[in-house]
Formats: structure tokens, C-alpha cells, sequence
């Protein structure tokens, strides 16, 4: 049982994302923020939203969020549980107008997440991962417990979900090695960090990063993912693992739908 209201926590995401959609539908201007990555009011908008609610909710639980400064890591080193905010992931596809944007909420405990909510507001759908118990997708009128595919030996042809706004040459000379040793390969574009709730719903294989990310990019999905039956691991082979480091930047990984196939082999 957690020990928070879940149906507070989803109200929290659900005004987020109205706040974002008020933006979505008008004119707006892009800032670039100190790494070149652009900034809109609406990810400040969400991102005050998610951080207040979130104080008045667990106000003894730590909050990082992508739109403010995390405290040092000689403080941070410390936390045993803290939520991992990413208020508009996927700006890109925001300013692109093709909805393929999220709100994001993890829970992030002993460095692994254990509890995700990742809102889509244009698709008024949100995907709730909880370690343990399983992941959900709510709508307006319905909800529906979601399960990663399952792989198979030798595997078949494999579905690829690849960024729609970020993709590097090691990533798509990682992606041929791949289709050859699967015996081929069908790749889907999505933006966000909806790749890994398609992967969590069942819908595609896997996604190779190799490029850069930061935690709270992928947090909640990745709990969604767990939940889901599916992982994300480093290309050594380990669980990513969250605020173990100075830097907040992830290594390269690869998300997959089903965490009891031998992905080690294709790494």
C-alpha cells in the first residue's frame, strides 16, 4: 500500500497537463535554456503545478525536477526515496504540435524507480506503473492493466521504437547490428518518453539510446516499464540506477519489453 493518494497524484497530473494544453492551442515563444534545449511556459506552467501539489502531498518526500536547480549531490547522495519530475518531456514535439508530449512523476527509491505516472495530455490517457502490483493505462471511461510482449527464442522480427527528435550515428550502427542478429526489424518512430509505454503496453520490443537523456526523462516510464515486466539496462548489462552519481545525465541503455529474455546476448 503507498502511502499517498493516488487519486490526488493523478489530479496533480491532469491539471499539468490542462495548464500545458492551454499553451499547446495558442501562439507561445521558445526560450533555449544553457544546454541549447528549448523552454516554453508550459513546461514552467506544469512544472509549479507538479512541484506544489507535490509538496502538499508528501511534503517529507524530495522533489527534482527538470525546470529547477537539484540540490548538491553531497545532499542528494543521502535520499532513500525522492519523486523525479519532468513537467513537459518531449518540448520538441510540443512546439512541433504532433502530441507526442508527457507529464512525468516518478518515485524513485534506493536509486531504482518503483512507482511511475506518465500523462499524455492530448490522448487524455495516463499509464501508471507500481512495481510489484502492475501497470495501468486510465482514460476518460475506461482502465485497462497493460503487460510488456514477450520475446522469443530465436527471436522473430523485432519492433524498434526509435526517437522522433534525437538519433545519432552510433545509435543507427547499433540498430543494423541488431536487425542482422534478429533477422530483421521493424522500427516505429515516437517521441517522448511514450517509447518506453509502448513498450510497456506491449507494442514493440525494445529502444536503444545512444545519445544523451537525464534521469527524470525516462523515470516514470521506466517505472511504467518494470511494472509492465520490461527494464532498462546499461549496455553492461545492469539496471539503470538513478541519483548514484554527480551528474544526472544517463549512460546509453536500451529499454526493453520483456526482462526475462537474454538481451545480454544483443547488447
Amino acid at each position: 500500500m503507498r502511502d499517498f493518494n493516488e487519486k490526488a497524484l493523478i489530479d496533480i497530473v491532469q491539471r499539468a497537463g490542462d495548464a500545458i494544453l492551454e499553451v499547446y492551442q495558442r501562439d507561445f515563444d521558445v526560450q533555449n535554456k544553457a544546454d541549447e534545449s528549448p523552454l516554453t511556459e508550459a513546461d514552467l506552467a506544469a512544472h509549479h503545478i507538479i512541484v506544489e501539489g507535490l509538496s502538499a502531498l508528501t511534503p517529507d518526500i524530495p522533489i527534482i525536477s527538470e525546470e529547477s536547480s537539484p540540490p548538491p549531490y553531497e545532499e542528494r547522495q543521502a535520499w532513500q526515496r525522492y519523486w523525479l519530475v519532468d513537467p513537459l518531456d518531449g518540448t520538441k514535439e510540443f512546439i512541433n504540435r504532433n502530441g507526442e508530449f508527457t507529464v512525468n512523476i516518478a518515485l524513485i527509491e534506493d536509486h531504482i524507480p518503483s512507482y511511475g505516472i506518465v500523462g499524455v495530455p492530448v490522448q487524455e490517457r495516463i499509464f501508471i506503473g507500481d512495481v510489484g502490483v502492475g501497470t495501468k493505462i486510465i482514460s476518460a471511461d475506461s482502465e485497462k492493466q497493460i503487460n510488456g510482449r514477450k520475446m522469443f527464442t530465436p527471436p522473430g522480427e523485432l519492433v524498434v521504437v526509435a526517437s522522433r527528435s534525437h538519433g545519432t550515428e552510433a545509435q543507427e550502427a547499433y540498430l543494423a547490428k541488431l536487425e542482422s542478429a534478429m533477422g530483421g526489424m521493424n522500427r516505429t518512430p515516437v517521441g517522448s518518453s511514450l517509447k518506453l509505454c509502448v513498450l510497456a503496453a506491449g507494442e514493440a520490443d525494445c529502444y536503444p539510446r545512444l545519445g544523451p537523456t537525464s534521469e527524470w526523462d525516462i523515470g516514470a516510464a521506466h517505472a511504467v516499464l518494470r511494472a509492465a515486466g520490461g527494464e532498462v539496462y546499461t549496455f553492461d548489462g545492469e539496471v539503470l540506477a538513478y541519483n548514484s552519481k554527480e551528474s544526472l545525465l544517463n549512460p546509453e541503455f536500451i529499454a526493453v519489453s520483456d526482462a526475462s529474455f537474454d538481451w545480454q546476448a544483443y547488447m
